[in-house]
């Protein structure tokens, strides 16, 4: 297994999601956005087969973001616990409950519900449904809280922070830019972290921001994700950090078909290691801002299976991922400092200065 840097120690606390999936290459399509069938032949309601469903936001399982990594970590527990998995991917916000009643209405033992913004869509269904246990990735818990919906949340801004910092000990024209999803609470830290690491690394850097406006693409356009990456590129950005999903991905590949990508400039993944996600990223990708997503949904899902879960909210580990190919191009000084700046958010003795 691929070393990563970490940022922090996962804390128990709880919120039970549903993980349903539908994918996969046989069967029919199911839910708003429809979804392939990967283990459906047993009947859910039976207390010989254990289902997990999952249901995405906006978007495809296979967006090489956060829906992608969210079903990965279903799949890669799926056989440990013997469980029965399926997706739905949803096209219209307007649609989670509907996606999630799919599952309840099948008697799925958990559902996995992905993205901030189902976080009420899931609750509602935790309350209307209390045998059910519910996991909600990016979904903080207020109290009181649901008895059987866990939150699956990361600290962003330790991860947002350390690409920052990278980029500000690396940038040669002080200009950086971060082009993200819709302003939403993840978001905002990634955000946060990664302007306050890069100016803690380099005072004089100048550091250009812009949310997607709110809507049903906000984390699904790449077109205008690479249009806002081409406007700071074009004044002089030398390292694009994209946060949004498909969104940010098209900031990626934007930057990575520029002249002087690799050399001159750079580009910063998100939520999981998109050196494995997104090829087309390779000419500029120097690293990611990860999330442990599918580490912190498999933990939930065994514990699920075990009735350890907790409700509330479950802190998953966060961190950079390896430099790959860019490994020789990064200096050992800055390699240096970087890993202390990981070890030191871990162990609490420097904070990221987010405010939520």
């Amino acid at each position: 297994m691929r070393s990563h840097v970490k940022l922090g120690a996962v804390v128990a606390a709880g919120l039970v999601a549903a993980l349903a999936g539908c994918g996969g290459s046989t069967g029919p399509s199911t839910g708003s956005g429809g979804g392939t069938n990967t283990a459906a032949s047993g009947d859910c309601s039976s207390a010989e087969v254990y289902c997990v469903g999952l249901v995405t936001d906006v978007g495809k399982v296979d967006d090489k973001g956060f829906n992608q990594a969210a079903w990965e970590g279903v799949e890669q527990v799926k056989g440990e616990i013997g469980a029965q998995t399926k997706y739905i991917e949803t096209t219209d916000p307007k649609d989670y409950a509907k996606n999630i009643k799919q599952f309840t209405d099948a008697k799925y033992d958990v559902i996995v519900t992905v993205g901030f913004l189902m976080g009420d869509a899931t609750r509602a269904a935790g309350k209307q449904y209390p045998n059910t246990k519910f996991i909600g990735f990016d979904q903080f818990q207020a109290d009181p809280v649901v008895p059987n919906v866990t939150g699956l949340i990361f600290h962003e801004d330790q991860a947002g922070y350390s690409a920052g910092y990278l980029a500000g000990l690396m940038t040669k024209t002080n200009k950086i830019g971060v082009v993200l999803g819709q302003e939403i609470p993840p978001t905002q830290a990634y955000a946060a972290g990664y302007e306050n690491g890069a100016k803690a690394a380099n005072p004089a850097i100048s550091v250009s921001k812009v949310y997607h406006p709110a809507g049903n693409t906000a984390f699904n356009d790449p077109v205008w994700g690479a249009g806002e990456a081409k406007k700071m590129l074009a004044q002089g950005a030398d390292f694009i950090f994209g946060a949004g999903g498909n969104t940010g991905n098209g900031a990626l590949q934007e930057t990575a078909k520029t002249a002087g990508a690799g050399d001159k400039l750079f580009c910063i993944g998100v939520d999981l290691d998109q050196w494995e996600t997104l090829p087309a990223a390779h000419p500029c990708l120097i690293t990611s801002a990860e999330k442990h997503e599918k580490d912190g949904i498999g933990e939930l899902l065994k514990q699920a299976k075990a009735n350890t879960i907790k409700p509330g909210n479950f802190y998953g580990t966060a961190g950079i991922s390896p430099y790959h190919d860019f490994d020789s191009k990064v200096p050992a000084d800055v390699k240096t400092k970087v890993a202390d700046v990981v070890s030191k958010l871990a162990d609490g003795s420097l904070q990221t200065g987010y405010k939520p």
